[in-house]
């Protein structure tokens, strides 16, 4: 799960029974002070690191670069195997070069 559900749970006070990653707790620190939140926080591993940079160059060919992390969160999820819940769209673009499954909500 990104960061933009993850918000939109707190705020609605809705448990979070899903994972997360280590980049999401950065941008949204207090999850990690919610009550409902029951998932686990994964980190990233180098080898997500590089494919996120390998994700960018293809996005930049088409001229539509995203930011690194989305493109970090991306690349775990492909590692994986997950499938990333989100309302952020911006995740759809890079599923366009990628094996990335999106669930935009």
């Amino acid at each position: 799960m990104d960061t933009s559900l993850i918000m939109e749970r707190i705020d609605e006070k809705k448990d979070i029974e899903e994972d997360t990653t280590l980049i999401s707790l950065i941008e949204y620190p207090s999850l990690m002070r919610y009550v409902g939140f029951h998932g686990k926080v994964i980190e990233p591993e180098l080898s997500d690191l590089k494919f996120a940079h390998e994700l960018q160059k293809k996005l930049e060919a088409r001229g539509r670069m995203k930011p690194a992390a989305d493109l970090i969160i991306a690349a775990m999820c492909i590692h994986l195997g997950a499938t990333l819940l989100t309302l952020d769209r911006d995740f759809m673009v890079i599923s366009e070069v990628s094996d990335l499954k999106v669930i935009v909500e």
